[in-house]
């Protein structure tokens, strides 16, 4: 076999092994240590049956073959009957062995081995040893009884032993202790892996529920020391990041309130000047300059990150989207389908919901949202019928400042900043958006959010 079909065979091991083994981390557990627990007590019992059972069987059938070559002496030196009915009495209360004495037989014929036993074995071993005629057994028929018949020249003599006189028979004893140990550990491990895996859940949904912007401030460290540990590290990470959002917020507060405090004075001194020319196209400039400014702080101040989620009414934002596009021309439809009562952060949702209608509307006559909640996703589509994007740039148009056309004025529209507000908005939430073609004709934006 060559190094490639050994790799290609170990690959595909590798992806099956992969396939059958549980994902979770509590299973995988579970398999560590209960997988070792069972090949220690296999092994043990393998040990235990091949050697202790074997010795304990070889002596007990060495015992009673010994006692049956005594008795077929015996019944040579006494060859009278009154001789053989007092050998059957001291055999039967001394030795514990019934014995009959069948005149004019012979041996049957030998009877079928089994395939795996112990006593039939050792049995017959230790009679060839001893005895020096030639003798029939009987170790399957009877399952409590052992049967054993001597060939004399005139008779053959039967004798009937105890299978427990031959062979240790208690092996279920073993067999329930073996079990009951094992599940006693079964039982402790899987207890005390529970105790050991809550905390690390706990640390994963308060990841989650922080990625989302939900609360989280009843979570705590907790579990082993390594848990304990990653989970201080994720609390002092989230306050470094909220002090961050919190100290570039107070910042664009301060910037926001000076560049609008200039562009009022820019709009009074127009106002004094009065209507001409030149002062129209100024104010167009200074309309221009404001829109883009608030676009701007929008996007570097993520006004998602200061709210806080709340129940919202999906076909409540959704319908008023719709009014307000309708409003500015649009031809808009909307629907919902589900339970419309959603757990998000509704100012940020409705801002990332009129960022992608306002883009279908700048470049589309018609606009149809669709609007579905399951057990797990809420899910918002936006189609138009526009031109749409080029699959090697839909990727591109989420990048801050970048629009399609490279132009920078008034005619063209917008700051480029809406469809990456809308993304960040949908990642807030722990969602996200992406973009695809529409059967309308142009551009198909999805809205993914996790409920």
């Amino acid at each position: 076999m060559t190094q490639a079909r050994v790799r290609e065979n170990n690959a595909r091991f590798g992806a099956w092994f992969n396939r059958v083994m549980p994902k979770g981390l509590y299973a995988r557990s579970l398999i560590i240590i209960v997988t070792p627990m069972v090949i220690l007590q296999s092994v043990l019992a393998f040990v235990f049956m091949e050697r202790h059972y074997n010795a304990v069987t070889r002596r007990l059938s060495a015992a009673v073959s010994q006692d049956i070559t005594a008795l077929t002496d015996l019944a040579v030196t006494f060859p009278t009957q009154a001789d053989r009915d007092k050998l059957k009495q001291i055999a039967q209360s001394a030795m514990g062995l019934t014995i009959d004495f069948l005149p004019g037989e012979h041996l049957p014929p030998p009877g079928p081995k089994p395939f795996f036993s112990i006593l039939d074995s050792h049995f017959t071993s230790e009679l060839g040893k001893r005895l020096k005629r030639p003798f029939w057994t009987d170790t399957v028929g009877n399952s409590n009884l052992i049967e054993v018949r001597v060939q004399f020249d005139d008779m053959v003599m039967r004798i009937f032993a105890r299978r427990s006189q031959a062979y240790l028979s208690n092996s279920h004893i073993f067999l329930v202790w073996m079990v009951g140990t094992s599940l006693v550990l079964l039982g402790v491990a899987i207890v005390f892996l529970r105790n050991q895996i809550k905390p690390i859940e706990a640390l994963a949904d308060a990841a989650i529920a922080f990625g989302k912007g939900r609360d989280v401030t009843g979570f705590r460290p907790r579990g082993a020391r390594e848990v304990r540990g990653a989970a201080l590290a994720f609390l002092e990470m989230r306050r470094r990041i909220e002090r961050q959002i919190e100290q570039r917020t107070t910042m664009l507060a301060g910037v926001s309130h000076d560049m609008r405090t200039i562009l009022t004075r820019f709009k009074l001194e127009l106002a004094l000047i009065g209507d001409s020319p030149d002062t129209e196209g100024l104010r167009k400039d200074v309309d221009e300059l404001q829109s883009m400014l608030e676009a701007y702080l929008a996007f570097a101040r993520d006004d998602t990150a200061g709210e806080a989620p709340a129940i919202a009414d999906i076909s409540r934002i959704i319908e008023d989207t719709r009014h307000n596009a309708e409003r500015q021309g649009a031809d808009v439809t909307a629907r919902f389908e589900g339970e419309p009562m959603v757990m998000i952060r509704p100012d940020a949702f409705r801002r990332c919901l009129a960022n992608l209608v306002g883009n279908a509307r700048r470049h589309g006559k018609r606009i149809e949202i669709t609007g579905t909640r399951d057990e797990r996703w809420l899910t918002v589509i936006v189609d138009d019928d526009g031109p749409g994007i080029p699959a090697a740039r839909r990727e591109d148009v989420f990048r801050p400042f970048v629009r399609l056309d490279d132009a920078r004025n008034q005619d063209a529209g917008g700051s480029g900043l809406g469809l990456t507000i809308a993304r960040d908005a949908a990642r807030a939430h722990g969602g996200d958006v992406s973009l695809g073609e529409s059967p309308m004709g142009g551009l198909r934006a999805l809205v993914r959010i996790p409920v």
